[in-house]
């Protein structure tokens, strides 16, 4: 066992973290206020090799594997506690490299360069109004022959990066839809194609919510009435979209953990530097076993979680080198794990920080307010809610004939 990141790794640490402090933290807060990101910052991102970090050097990309990913979007949320551009990055990060692996190469020849370079925005829309952890049930969108195209009926919601797609770039979406509407499991009925989502897309009707965090990025939704897409777009075998889908969640879920200790970790290192200061009653308030003992419990807890995070990305890149020791399960299980600890746990951590600061801790000449707003959305239920974790990882230690649904269905 190593514990140590290699030269290469740290090397990259410090670029990433660097870039993030100069670039993106002192414009957190109008990023917030305004609701857009920095002019010019997809560019520098894109210069850095930051966008589609997974993306294969064959398609334009960095080719960089999932600790690598991993750290970047630590060191991303370390500067941006509202995680708006960890959010950005993620999605790309672990949906393009799905497409990668099993969309047509025509497709991923137009398409991979383009979101490498900042001109594309790579998306994920398989929630609908109906729900989004049970993709099967929920999903209502079709996909259907039309001569030398598809065409798509339905409608996504709460999609990230949609007002950014429409108006700063172009999207290209991984979304899923029903191609056998008679499939018996359902789940087999469901394919996987990337969709177009422009300002003038025929057919597509966008919408915009407003969150009450992470207000760097969109989050919004689209109709589609009669959208066409190009057949060599639908991605990998027909019908095995869901398999796809769950390869795609297992990606983000483990980035999503990098991204909320790396939000929980400058939010520490903000409290920190306000209890060795701040005084109280003549001392400083780091000097109160009421405020260290809490530090050291949740230091330690978010160091098992950064630990677990960091496994199920080496868990990650074994099984993409072809270590037939390791599958899709035991992926599931660690990024399962890693996406049900970090969210809770850094929300808790920056309530903590928070009332450190006292008063102070409730206005927003205080950084906090921005990272619990913005983890709090990874434990709603972005890429999957809690139970779904724990169903996910009671699966794997008791065996798949212990879940609570019909698997048949």
């Amino acid at each position: 066992m190593d514990f140590e990141f290699s030269q290469e790794e740290e090397m990259f640490r410090k670029t990433v973290r660097d870039f993030a402090q100069k670039e993106i933290r002192p414009y957190v807060r109008e990023m917030d206020e305004k609701g857009e990101m920095p002019k010019g910052l997809v560019k520098k991102m894109a210069d850095l090799g930051l966008l589609g970090i997974t993306i294969p050097e064959k398609y334009g990309g960095p080719g960089g594997n999932f600790m690598l990913a991993c750290i970047a979007a630590e060191e991303l949320a370390r500067a941006d506690l509202s995680i708006a551009i960890p959010v950005f990055y993620l999605v790309e990060a672990s949906w393009a490299c799905v497409f990668a692996r099993y969309g047509t190469e025509e497709a991923k020849q137009e398409i991979l360069p383009k979101v490498a370079s900042g001109e594309y925005f790579f998306g994920i829309a398989t929630t609908e109004p109906a729900g989004g952890s049970d993709i099967v049930g929920a999903t209502k969108t079709t996909i259907d022959e039309k001569g030398d195209k598809y065409v798509v009926n339905g409608e996504k919601v709460y999609i990230s990066g949609v007002k950014e797609s429409t108006t700063l770039m172009k999207g290209r979406y991984f979304t899923t839809a029903y191609m056998d509407k008679n499939a018996s499991p359902r789940h087999r009925g469901i394919s996987a194609f990337i969709l177009p989502v422009e300002k003038d897309t025929p057919g597509l009707t966008p919408t915009l919510f407003e969150d009450w965090g992470r207000m760097g990025i969109s989050t919004g939704g689209f109709a589609m009435e009669n959208v066409e897409i190009p057949k060599h777009w639908l991605i990998g075998e027909p019908n095995r979209g869901f398999v796809y889908s769950m390869e795609g969640f297992s990606a983000a879920r483990v980035i999503i953990g990098a991204t909320c200790i790396g939000a929980a970790l400058g939010g520490l290192e903000i409290g920190m530097d306000y209890i060795k200061q701040r005084k109280a009653f003549g001392k400083e308030l780091g000097k109160y076993e009421g405020i260290s003992f809490p530090l050291a419990d949740w230091y330690s807890k978010l160091m098992g979680d950064r630990l677990v995070m960091y496994r199920a990305a080496w868990t990650m890149d074994k099984m993409y080198a072809g270590n037939e020791k390791y599958s899709h399960f035991d992926v599931a299980l660690w990024t399962a794990m890693a996406k049900l600890r970090a969210p809770i746990d850094a929300f808790s951590i920056l309530n903590e920080v928070a009332d450190w600061h006292g008063a102070f801790g409730y206005t927003k000449e205080c950084e906090i307010d921005l990272g619990i707003r913005g983890v709090r959305s990874y434990s709603i239920g972005a890429e999957g809610g809690m139970n779904i974790m724990r169903l996910i990882i009671a699966r794997e230690l008791l065996g798949k004939e212990f879940v609570p649904y019909d698997r048949q269905k």
